[in-house]
Order: structure tokens, then sequence, then C-alpha cells
């Protein structure tokens, strides 16, 4: 039988092919965009969920910070525009808190938490295991304490009259009264006190990811003590050290029960971090517009925060 013959008499291609292909390929298609959107079916509640109870709240405030809304007084609510974002940078309360709260972070969560946390972690591979069961409990301990029960008990460990001062009495040395002197240092190393498990836990778990292969060879290649530490150690965790950053560092900026109970932002505003400030503006003075314009700021520094950590978890090793 020739070719010719083989094909049907009209020339067009036979039944099945090219046309049924396409059929088959939009079905499939039309199936796997129906099983995609049964999947995603499960998340919408929570979708919805946080919507309305998340992002409800925060597009309220943000269209508070815009008026002039206050408890009491004015029984009306005026759209001021940008006023209340001039207002704070032309306040030197504000400036104040500002500088605070930079002084704050870096003290409490950058170099306190961060670096007591990385050598706690690093001893404690080294300790033994009721060594290390014992000292890991006291740092967790410290860590699970509500905020309110930890600023009373350091507030009574930093007072004239406290633990801190006994202590340097009895070893001769000049006492004072540290949350008047040195308000900002009392609360930052206070903070530390409190959050330092967070960072030992996470560096744990990253100095235990290390191959072990590599730390025996840098001690034969003589790197020890802070060599090893800066050109093996860090270079590896350096993901752990950068998440670790920034979710310390959010916290930090977000620390208000701590300080309340402490100082309440005194004396003189010498402890007024921003959380502070914006409480006292909202709710001891009764500009609650104002008060949330300042809670904006502060989520703005704390989204700089974020970008500049996030830029060093991105950073090749």
């Amino acid at each position: 039988m020739s070719t010719a013959a083989a094909r049907p008499a009209s020339g067009r291609p036979a039944a099945g092919t090219a046309p049924g292909r396409r059929s088959r390929d939009q079905h499939q298609h039309q199936h796997r965009r129906r099983q995609r959107a049964l999947r995603r079916l499960p998340l919408v509640p929570a979708t919805l969920l946080l919507l309305l109870f998340l992002g409800g709240p925060i597009g309220y405030c943000v269209g508070i910070a815009f008026t002039d809304m206050r408890l009491t007084g004015a029984s009306t609510t005026e759209f001021v525009g940008l006023d209340n974002f001039r207002r704070a940078f032309a306040d030197d309360g504000f400036r104040n808190a500002v500088v605070l709260t930079l002084v704050f972070t870096l003290i409490s969560s950058v170099l306190g938490q961060n670096t007591l946390g990385l050598a706690l972690a690093g001893l404690l591979r080294r300790a033994s295991k009721p060594v290390r069961t014992l000292t890991g409990s006291l740092v967790v301990a410290a860590w699970v304490l509500p905020e309110i029960v930890a600023g009373f008990l350091l507030y009574a460990f930093f007072r004239r009259e406290g633990t801190l001062n006994a202590v340097l009495d009895l070893l001769r040395l000049p006492a004072q009264n540290w949350l008047f002197t040195l308000p900002i240092l009392a609360v930052a190393l206070a903070n530390v006190w409190r959050g330092t498990a967070f960072s030992m836990l996470v560096y744990s778990a990253a100095l235990a990811g290390i191959p072990q292969e590599i730390t025996e060879a840098a001690e034969v290649d003589g790197a020890r003590g802070l060599r090893r530490l800066w050109h093996i150690t860090l270079p590896l965790i350096r993901r752990s050290l950068g998440t670790n950053l920034m979710l310390n560092t959010l916290q930090t900026l977000s620390v208000f029960g701590l300080i309340w109970a402490m100082t309440r932002g005194g004396p003189a505003g010498r402890s007024q971090t921003l959380p502070v400030f914006m409480y006292d503006q909202a709710f001891g003075k009764a500009l609650i517009g104002y008060g949330t314009a300042v809670a904006l700021l502060l989520l703005l520094v704390g989204a700089v925060f974020s970008v500049a950590w996030l830029r060093l978890l991105r950073t090749e090793v």
C-alpha cells in the first residue's frame, strides 16, 4: 500500500492527534488549577482572621496617626495630615527617646545578648553535663519570667538599698544609686540578663552544626582562640548570627514593661526609650494621634534594622 493511500482523503491529520492533545493538555491544566485551589482553601480562614485581627487594627492605627485624636478634651477628631510627624521631629523629647532607644538596643541586644549568648554557647559545649544543665536552666529561667516580674526583680537588684550595692559594700567598693545615676545602663543590663537565653540557644544549635572535621583541621593549622573564632566559627554561623541579631533587635526595640517597672523612663527622661515615650504621650498626656505617629516611627526604625540584618543574611559565606 502506498503512503498516499494511507493518508485520509481530505489531507487533514488523523483524529486524536494535535486537537486531541490540546484537549488533554487543557483538561490537565484545569485539573492542576483545581488541585492548587483546593490546597490553598484551608488557608482562607487563617488569612481572613489575620486581616480582621491584625490588618484591621494596623490600618486603623495608621489612620489615627494622621489625626488629632485625644482621650480627653475635644469631642471631634480632625485630619491633620503630617502634623504629628513634623511635631515629633521638632520635639526634644522624641529626639532624646530615639537616641536612648539606639543606645539601649546597642548595649542590650547587639553587644550584650548577642555576645554573651555566643560566649555561653561556646563555653557550655566544653563543659560537663551537670554544668551545662545547671547553667542552661538558670539562664532559661530568666528568659521565661514575665517581663513585668523580671522588671521588679531587677529594680530590687539595682535600687539604692538593693542587692548590687550590698555586694559592693561587702567588697569595700563604692555604691551608688544606679537607677538615678546610670538608668539607661541599668535597664540595658537588666534586658541582657533577661534575654540572653534566646541567643544562647540559637548559637548552641549553630555551633553544633559545624562539622567536626573543620574544627580539627583548624586546630592542626594552628588556628586557636580568637583567630579560629573570627576566621572559622563566625563565617560558618553567619546566617544564625544575622537571624539572631534581627530577632533580638526587634524584641529589644519593643521592650516596655521592663523599663516601666524599673524607672518609668526617668529620672528626667534619661531612660525614656521610644515605647515609653509613646505610652507617655498617648496615655499620660492623652495625645492618641501623636502617640500613634510615634509608634509608626518606631516601626520604621525596626524596619531599618531588619533590612540591615537581612542583607547580612543574604551575604554568602
